[in-house]
């Protein structure tokens, strides 16, 4: 997929669309990034966050029709540890969760649900020193999720206020919730999430992470292994996109 996008690039076509989920757009998008040829998204994958915020309808026909309604918005990318993000990544449960999940033969939210409910009580916090555009403070955390747009997939809101074309990156810090706190895990499941005891909303441009032991991460949804050091970049307008014409507030 990255070297097919980048030789269409080369070679003159007008648009370049990836079909599949936020792994397979993340690999067009490596094809493409800092070109001038914009990319299309048909939504086929398991969450499809990246298509979702952007107000791609998932039904397949209905996208296609979007394609041809379309207009081109420049969005911002994320380089951690120098690979590309262009929807969410995370360090913590949430990579931990997509290395067990990319072995299983269930997919879909299903399954995605069946392995946290199981691994939630196995995984511990983690401490981490964050710096964020020269800002040092150390964390207990469960999930720092790197957002460029709000949503895991599925509509699981993970930063209600990100934007892909603001010029920030949004790191979403979230503790372990216990059980007796009901509400905190009903206002993650409905996208509203403040700045609490329980979750913290940071947003700049370069951030760095340190953690006391390495921890599973993912990129976006993907196995990336476990380290203990991240690099994370925000690259403003460095890719074109074709979203609906009349999707407002991106």
């Amino acid at each position: 997929a990255i070297s097919l996008a980048n030789e269409a690039t080369k070679n003159g076509f007008d648009y370049v669309v990836a079909v599949g989920g936020d792994g397979t757009i993340n690999e067009v998008a490596r094809g493409l990034l800092n070109s001038q040829t914009p990319m299309g998204i048909l939504p086929r994958g398991s969450g499809n966050g990246l298509a979702r915020h952007l107000g791609i309808p998932v039904v397949l026909t209905d996208a296609i029709d979007k394609l041809f309604e379309h207009k081109v918005l420049r969005i911002d990318t994320l380089l951690i540890n120098d690979k590309l993000s262009i929807n969410v990544s995370g360090i913590g449960f949430d990579g931990h969760v997509a290395n067990l999940f990319a072995n299983k033969k269930i997919r879909g939210l299903l399954g995605y649900v069946r392995i946290s409910v199981l691994e939630y009580f196995r995984f511990p916090e983690f401490q981490a020193e964050v710096t964020i555009d020269g800002k040092t403070d150390n964390r207990s955390a469960f999930i720092i999720a790197v957002a460029n747009s709000s949503q895991y997939g599925n509509n699981i809101m993970i930063a209600p206020s990100a934007s892909v074309s603001d010029g920030l990156l949004h790191l979403s810090i979230m503790k372990k919730i216990p059980l007796y706190r009901l509400d905190s895990v009903i206002s993650f499941l409905r996208g509203r999430m403040n700045n609490s005891e329980m979750f913290n909303i940071l947003k700049g441009k370069q951030v760095t992470i340190t953690t006391t032991n390495p921890v599973p991460y993912h990129i976006d949804g993907e196995p990336s292994g476990s380290n203990k050091s991240f690099r994370i970049e925000l690259k403003p307008a460095s890719l074109c996109v074709m979203v609906p014409s009349g999707r407002q507030g991106l």
